[in-house]
């Protein structure tokens, strides 16, 4: 009887960037498995879990993008909210079970003048049902043996937070914020400071630094494209990276880059983070620092060609 064929040596060396718009009740790692399988990719990764109950942006990097995911995981966040306002739970969203009910009496002069207090610098405390890891497990682990982890508040920046509708006990707004911030948190602080309490019901993200949902695909829309057709919604392997400067190297110059060497760099630019070029193909990310372009990230390409014994 023949052996069966093990699918994963037929997956494809892909390299890009997918905007996938999240379904509802799937979690990040499952979305990443359903659109990897869909493109049949060898390697993908995401950029910023979401919570099965949120929906939204989601960028799928395959191949060498998974490489500069960090620059989307530091990135401002935004998001569509609702809260229920008059309930607290367990968990501080839809999930958890209702511990405390209070009555609502408010109108949206209250709520714009709360929503602004909120703006700018702040303090949050991270909360337990959150996969923020202590000691190597996420949090949501130890409660739900009951036991609960003393926490440090951390600092989090709130752009913009305005209110989208007001509606019996339903409050909508949208909040861009920085990395870090729990919009749970959020949501139940807002309740809290409007006096009657609230938990999140409804969350969605509609942005990622300058990536937005209006370029984004829904599952149901890739499945019904062929290859081709899927293959061509693909940003490039440098998508990640597009608002930062570039800057051009020769091939020479690139070589010695992928061994690890630092080069003099005489032309003025400011010192950070540059896209790299060679003769026109993305090669990776570098650091000028001082009239010094240091290697921070190269393709894997690259690094193998410098490994041949009569490169340059």
């Amino acid at each position: 009887m023949p052996a069966t064929p093990n699918p994963k040596r037929y997956r494809r060396a892909l390299n890009g960037v997918l905007l996938f718009d999240k379904p509802l009740e799937l979690s990040s790692n499952d979305a990443l498995q359903k659109v990897r399988r869909l493109f049949n990719a060898e390697k993908a990764g995401h950029t910023g879990t979401l919570d099965p109950l949120a929906t939204g942006l989601l960028p799928i990097c395959f191949g060498e993008s998974t490489k500069y995911t960090v620059t989307l995981l530091d990135a401002d966040k935004g998001y569509c909210a609702t809260i229920r306002l008059g309930q607290k739970t367990s968990t501080g969203d839809a999930e958890g079970e209702v511990i405390e009910t209070r009555p609502v009496q408010v109108d949206e002069a209250q709520v714009l003048r709360v929503l602004n207090t909120f703006k700018g610098e702040g303090q949050q405390l991270p909360p337990m049902h959150s996969a923020l890891k202590h000691e190597g497990k996420p949090l949501y682990e130890y409660i739900r043996k009951g036991e609960t982890i003393e926490r440090e508040s951390r600092s989090v920046f709130i752009h913009e937070l305005t209110l989208q509708r007001l509606s019996g006990d339903a409050l909508e707004f949208f909040v861009r914020c920085s990395k870090g911030t729990y919009v749970r948190t959020l949501a139940e602080d807002i309740g809290e400071a409007l006096g009657c309490g609230g938990h999140l019901i409804a969350l969605r993200r509609t942005q990622i630094g300058d990536f937005t949902l209006d370029n984004a695909y829904t599952l149901p829309q890739l499945e019904a494209m062929d290859v081709t057709q899927r293959d061509a919604q693909l940003m490039p392997l440098e998508g990640l990276l597009s608002s930062l400067p570039s800057l051009d190297v020769d091939g020479v110059q690139a070589i010695r880059l992928a061994r690890g060497q630092r080069l003099a760099w005489t032309d003025a630019h400011p010192d950070g983070q540059r896209r790299l070029y060679a003769e026109g193909q993305f090669i990776g990310l570098g650091e000028l620092i001082g009239g010094r372009l240091s290697p921070t990230r190269l393709v894997s390409t690259l690094a193998k060609l410098a490994a041949t014994p009569n490169s340059a």
